[in-house]
């Protein structure tokens, strides 16, 4: 046992009670703060906020260069400003107005220096992307936050949640010092920087094993050392918490398979960062006896979008008043020279946008390329659909990873076939036609017979044709799609591949669409390097 989890164990709760008792000091007026949110959130006019965030935003940022490019001066209402800042990628941004000056962003899209980067690499691409973040946006984020436990309070009025822990299962909390005074690095090290001393004591883990980089490791650690603290609160990835919750097992005596038994006094856990959706059967199995809640966040980089206020996929409400403002493009017209630019005034249940925001960190116009789709207008409550990058169109079947979630898992439990992970690609013929298929690549929990992996390709099959129009014309009108081919990884490709490719643990997550032709290139090899089970 290290001196660490030595001392963990002498100040093991006893009874539920904290040793720590100073905790409850704070834990009062941020519980206070929480409970009087619903209230304020009752009165809010979402729309007359999102003009008032836009105003605000661009006469704080009318000096900067990029204020001046635009003329911010100038502008006094949402159509002023669509006229005058056209929507842009990260790309567009970075290449206009970032890369000459960083890491120093000092009055090029928002005032001052700009502290932080958030190093994101995308899912598709795996190129690294720096996502500007100032002080404002860690106000606005830790704000935002805020309605996580405004929510989670007013379903549970006598929470104890305050009294114990909420354990933060992120990436690595390092960051990296790219210019004096600016840092770079994982979202969870930026907040974890700028988080307060007197907040310590509310959070797990350490700074000593937040700040390891070795995911197994650490994982194996935290698990370890978790279980002598009382924790009551836990965000984290779908995925991530389900390896958390098999050590943690295999840690317990009698091996408990529920969460109820890990942690006997966990309230909250929060997700977000990917689908619970393909993870949801086995969450469920889990869950089963917890009394914890289950609260979906779309916290991107670029700032919190939104949080739930209702249970599992009834939608997430838009955080309208804290650093941002939102504008939805039509999925068919994004990368259009001119496309339609709705907002909340003029957005409609059922439809897919794509998410374009500006925030309080110099990001204008921005298609962040997350594809939404709202369920209410009165508060805004939405669902995230996809991701622009994770489609597939090939063969004018648009799919988005959404209904490619929800098909493939459902077609898995009809045939009793343990999924763990999955991917897909498109595979165009050889020949040069336009014919060609969709390619999947499927990890199960154990290795399956063949007609059980027969039954899942036909279920895939079957499940799209009835849910989606295009790929039903698309297979049996035109016949530019030919039946799927399924292919089967042993246990273990996909965690090796992600680590192979510096992604494994923490935010990261499996692509659920191969775009680039080296991703499954890298996962063939490594699937042909691990021993069959």
């Amino acid at each position: 046992m290290t001196s660490m989890e030595a001392a963990a164990e002498r100040n093991r709760p006893s009874g539920g009670l904290l040793r720590c008792v100073p905790r409850l000091g704070l834990g009062a007026p941020v519980k206070w703060a929480a409970k009087a949110r619903p209230a304020a959130l009752a009165r809010q006019d979402p729309l007359a906020v999102q003009q008032q965030q836009l105003l605000k935003l661009v006469r704080h940022a009318a000096d900067t260069r990029f204020g001046r490019d635009h003329d911010f001066a100038g502008i006094r209402s949402i159509a002023d400003f669509q006229a005058r800042v056209p929507v842009r990628d990260h790309a567009g941004l970075w290449n206009d107005y970032w890369k000459e000056a960083f890491p120093r962003l000092e009055n090029v899209s928002w005032p001052g220096v700009i502290p932080y980067f958030a190093s994101s690499s995308g899912t598709t691409t795996g190129k690294v992307r720096y996502v500007p973040v100032s002080r404002e946006m860690v106000k606005a984020n830790k704000g935002a936050a805020l309605d996580v436990m405004a929510h989670h309070l007013a379903n549970r009025p006598h929470s104890r949640i305050m009294e114990g822990k909420t354990f933060l299962l992120g990436g690595s909390t390092a960051l990296k010092e790219e210019a004096p005074g600016v840092f770079s690095g994982d979202m969870s090290g930026i907040a974890s920087k700028e988080r307060p001393w007197f907040a310590k004591p509310f959070y797990f883990p350490p700074l000593e094993l937040s700040l390891m980089s070795d995911w197994e490791e650490k994982i194996s650690r935290l698990a370890a050392l978790s279980r002598h603290e009382d924790i009551r609160g836990l965000t984290g990835g779908p995925a991530w918490l389900l390896v958390l919750f098999e050590k943690l097992a295999r840690l317990t005596p009698g091996n408990p398979q529920n969460v109820s038994q890990l942690y006997p006094n966990l309230e909250l856990i929060v997700h977000g960062g990917m689908g619970l959706l393909p993870y949801k059967h086995r969450f469920d199995a889990w869950m089963a006896g917890s009394k914890a809640d289950l609260r979906e966040v779309f916290a991107a980089s670029e700032g919190f979008v939104a949080a739930a206020d209702r249970d599992y996929g009834m939608g997430m409400r838009l955080v309208v008043d804290h650093g941002l403002f939102f504008e939805f493009v039509p999925v068919e017209e994004i990368g259009s020279s001119n496309p339609t630019r709705h907002w909340l005034g003029t957005v409609e249940t059922g439809v897919d946008y794509v998410l374009v925001l500006s925030n309080c960190a110099g990001f204008w116009a921005y298609d962040i390329g997350d594809i939404v789709r709202f369920v209410d207008l009165n508060p805004p409550r939405l669902l995230i659909v996809g991701r622009t990058a994770h489609t597939l169109s090939t063969f004018g079947e648009h799919i988005w990873a959404e209904q490619l979630e929800a098909v493939v898992t459902a077609a898995a439990e009809s045939v009793g076939f343990p999924l763990k992970e999955f991917a897909v690609t498109a595979q165009v013929s050889r020949d040069g036609g336009a014919l060609g298929h969709h390619l999947y690549f499927i990890e199960p929990l154990t290795p399956q017979p063949p007609e059980r992996l027969a039954a899942l390709l036909d279920a895939i099959d079957r499940g799209f044709t009835e849910a989606n129009e295009d790929y039903m014309e698309r297979r049996t009108v035109d016949g530019a799609l030919q039946r799927p081919v399924l292919r089967t990884v042993p246990p273990g490709t996909f965690d090796a591949w992600m680590k192979s490719r510096g992604k494994f643990g923490g935010q990261h997550k499996v692509p659920r669409v191969f775009n680039d032709p080296s991703m499954q290139e890298g996962l063939l090899r490594i699937a042909g390097q691990i021993e069959p089970a």
